[in-house]
């Protein structure tokens, strides 16, 4: 029988010895599997960024917010605010997913798909590759400025500056067609909050990716305050196993001291290569973002000295509690354990409710929408041989890129008739307010007198491919 899950306290920060907490961190590169991974999960998500709006759809872009005409493109799908209850179905979901994933594996979003950790390890890329690793960088720190270190700082940050402006150009991709914008940029003849918006964001990334990078995760973002609290004793985290590891320290050669039973050597790579200068060593804290980083430097060091893998690895808070033996990621119970827990599938429930939910409404979407409502300055008036009439408007909306013959008929009260003309042609991709008139013969009108009675609106498409009908329902007045 299990145990009940607990919550995981998480640790403050801890930094290394003797350094303030607003030093500069400078990580030391490392090769490993997680390393190869968190480059996989960069590539992809850049490729979905940076590639997603230049795809086209039927002559237009594939993928694209159009915030002035109040439209969301996605492929053949076509979304007016009306569907706003689509996007919040779509937030609550990827809220969800992040909540699954960090039961089940700890803060992996944090680590491997986050903007500011794709772009910082980006920028620092750019950073090795022109400055130097580790060491290097700290003596550039430290020495004086020379034509040397001039042109060292001067071409990361001109990398940094063009990686930046392509990724503001890029988002404002998303929300105007990208295609015209890059030509306008070129001839200065850009919009101003389409220049404004490149700007903005391109800045914000320079400077999140370039100059702040660890201070957002360890003080700007939330996740990581109540991480604790979607964790439980179940949950895999990066930990160091402690009763392999301690005491640190190599043996001096020579000494008649009994061989030491810790494998950890202290050779502090662990703390060297973290993006946010965390020892894991020192338990879970709030500054690990479970980048994984530090078990390929430990996995490194181990093979070195011959010792097996998993110092330092991804495992549940439980077992890092235990006996400390092996290397293994998962205890026993693999991982069904894992994602059969109460929690998970109280996610993953909700996750497929939404699914379901959200792709039956999309099928049964209608292409045309309607929206009714009743003429205030006339709400209803006589007119000739006694008859009683009520004026509507109708908000009339196309939601495909077809051109729509509608027709309007009315329903629910025998006799009435709309006699406005109700043969209208919707442009593709439109909307437009319609106004219609309702009438009743006097033979039911005196029948009725001082009634409001419900009645429907028929909205029907005929157009050359398909035939649609929309309801939308109002009443009718018939004064005494």
């Amino acid at each position: 029988m299990s145990s009940t899950p607990r919550v995981i306290p998480i640790q403050p920060v801890s930094l290394m010895p003797g350094v303030e907490a607003a030093s500069k961190v400078q990580p030391k590169s490392v090769k490993g599997r997680f390393s190869r991974l968190r480059w996989l999960m960069l590539a992809l998500t850049q490729l979905f960024f940076f590639g997603l709006p230049w795809l086209e759809w039927q002559g237009r872009q594939m993928v694209r917010f159009d915030l002035e005409a109040k439209r969301f493109y996605l492929g053949s799908l076509i979304f007016l605010p009306q569907d706003l209850i689509f996007l919040t179905g779509l937030l609550v979901f990827c809220a969800m997913l992040l909540f699954a994933a960090t039961t089940v594996a700890g803060r992996v979003w944090c680590g491997f798909s986050c903007p500011q950790t794709v772009y910082t390890s980006l920028f620092m890329w750019v950073e090795r590759h022109t400055e130097g690793d580790r060491y290097q960088r700290i003596r550039l720190d430290q020495s004086g400025w020379t034509a040397n270190k001039l042109l060292r700082r001067g071409g990361k940050h001109a990398v940094w500056i063009a990686i930046s402006l392509w990724t503001g150009f890029t988002f404002v991709g998303w929300f105007s067609p990208i295609r015209e914008v890059g030509p306008q940029i070129l001839h200065g003849t850009v919009g101003f909050w389409d220049a404004f918006w490149s700007l903005f964001y391109g800045v914000a990334c320079y400077g999140n990716a370039g100059f702040l990078r660890e201070k957002v995760c360890l003080h700007m973002c939330p996740y990581g305050r109540f991480q604790g609290a979607l964790m439980d004793s179940e949950t895999l985290i990066v930990g160091y196993d402690v009763k392999r590891g301690e005491p640190r320290g190599v043996p001096r050669k020579g000494s008649d001291e009994p061989s030491r039973p810790g494998a950890c050597v202290d050779c502090t790579l662990c703390v060297q290569v973290c993006p946010t200068g965390v020892d894991i060593r020192n338990g879970l804290q709030a500054g690990c973002i479970g980048c994984a980083l530090c078990i390929d430097a430990c996995d490194a060091v181990m093979d070195k000295i011959g010792q097996p893998r998993g110092l330092i690895r991804y495992a549940r808070q439980r077992e890092l509690q235990g006996d400390g033996q092996g290397g293994k990621a998962t205890t026993p119970g693999g991982v069904g354990s894992l994602l059969m827990r109460h929690r998970v599938r109280l996610y993953a429930g909700v996750m497929g409710g939404l699914l379901l939910a959200m792709a039956w409404s999309v099928a049964h979407r209608p292409d045309i929408r309607v929206d009714v409502i009743r003429d205030r300055g006339v709400m209803a008036r006589l007119v000739e041989d006694g008859a009683v009439e009520n004026v509507y408007r109708l908000q009339l909306m196309n939601q495909t890129e077809q051109l729509q013959r509608i027709a309007i008929t009315v329903e629910g009260l025998p006799g009435a008739q709309v006699m406005s003309r109700s043969d209208i042609v919707l442009p593709p991709v439109a909307d437009m307010q319609w106004t219609v008139s309702v009438r009743l013969p006097m033979s039911q009108a005196a029948r009725l007198a001082g009634q409001t009675l419900p009645i429907r609106f028929q909205v029907a498409s005929r157009s050359a491919t398909q035939a649609d009908l929309v309801s939308e329902g109002s009443t009718f007045i018939v004064p005494r």
